[in-house]
């Protein structure tokens, strides 16, 4: 068991303070940037827009008067050095920020964008947050108490995720652009061996599909802790099964490898060896 627990309480005011800050610094921006309020980061389409700096901030804030113990990583502290990935590891409690997921949506305005919240101790999550600002729900997870889709009225339902087992049934996710070109090539043409492969652009969205049981899998590279730590916590309690393609459990202080995310284990096995090409 982690060291640290995200409380009931505390899980509702963290909620609030995502909602919060998605009525107050995005959704006003949404479809209404400016050309000089989206940024370039580390390449042409890794973006940062002000409701991304906007809603980092106030959430950093609010996580501080909220946990004044908490050690608070968000996406744009780390792009600008104010905060360091390295802190999680040691951290008893760390909250991660993804402010804006799927920026680049947002910035375009298309739908496809949420803001995802980890909490960590000592490296290991211990609760997620998967927000959808539009629809104004939410879908959390402690550690050991399952996956929950939640609105504001207070009505909730448990999430389990997908029991489909033939390929051909399947329903994929993926963003090709995460790999070599050589693998880009190899991974499409397993693309017609499934029922329809998915590409969000959004791992809060990513995410949410799988604990609703509408996408069978995910696999993903690029493993920032802001885009995983929660969505793969929630997966788990939604009873899913994930791994680095090596086998090697999956950890928020992980930055490197290919994460297959499936439905059992049984069902990451079989995936893992049509992708072993990229292992």
């Amino acid at each position: 068991m982690p060291a640290r627990a995200i409380s009931l309480e505390q899980q509702q005011r963290l909620i609030e303070i995502v909602r919060d800050a998605a009525k107050t610094e995005i959704l006003p921006r949404f479809r209404n940037l400016s050309e000089d309020a989206i940024r370039s980061k580390s390449a042409p389409d890794d973006l940062v827009t002000d409701a991304d700096q906007g809603a980092e901030r106030m959430m950093t804030a609010a996580i501080h008067e909220l946990m004044p113990e908490a050690t608070v990583i968000g996406e744009e502290a780390v792009a600008d050095a104010s905060a360091n990935l390295d802190d999680i590891a040691g951290a008893e409690l760390a909250l991660i920020i993804d402010p804006v997921d799927g920026t680049w949506n947002f910035a375009r305005g298309l739908n496809q964008f949420g803001v995802i919240l980890a909490a960590t101790s000592f490296g290991e999550t211990i609760f997620g947050l998967l927000y959808d600002p539009l629809a104004d729900d939410w879908i959390v997870a402690r550690h050991g108490e399952g996956a929950w889709f939640g609105r504001p009225d207070g009505t909730q339902r448990q999430l389990q995720v997908s029991d489909t087992d033939k390929f051909d049934e399947m329903v994929g996710s993926t963003s090709i652009r995460l790999f070599a070109k050589p693998q880009q090539y190899q991974l499409a043409a397993t693309f017609p061996d499934f029922q329809r492969m998915m590409a969000f652009g959004c791992a809060c969205h990513e995410y949410r599909t799988m604990a609703f049981g509408f996408v069978d899998f995910m696999l993903t590279g690029k493993l920032m802790p802001w885009d995983h730590a929660a969505g793969l916590m929630i997966h788990a309690e939604a009873g899913g099964y994930s791994a680095l393609l090596d086998g090697t459990p999956y950890q928020p202080t992980i930055h490197q490898g290919t994460v297959l995310a499936a439905s059992s284990r049984a069902h990451w096995e079989q995936l893992r060896e049509k992708f072993s090409f990229l292992v």
